[in-house]
């Protein structure tokens, strides 16, 4: 097999791994969020901050699954 073949099936195993992790997380936190406001709708501006940091820390992780594929097919 052509190493060229085997760096893109690399690269597309490392971002599709690299992805599940961060979606699964940003949905549980965008229902959780949700589940919050309707229970405790006062507390939207806490609920909302603490919501975006995290779904900003989660995104980070597909970034760097984004940065290790850009290696793989590059390097």
């Amino acid at each position: 097999m052509d190493t060229e073949a085997v760096r893109m099936i690399a690269t597309g195993i490392t971002m599709g791994l690299g992805s599940i992790g961060p979606a699964i997380g940003i949905g549980m936190i965008g229902a959780k969020g949700v589940e919050a406001l309707g229970r405790n709708p006062e507390a939207q501006s806490a609920i909302t901050t603490n919501m975006i940091l995290a779904i900003a820390f989660a995104e980070a992780v597909a970034i760097y699954a984004l940065v290790v594929a850009l290696i793989i097919k590059f390097a």
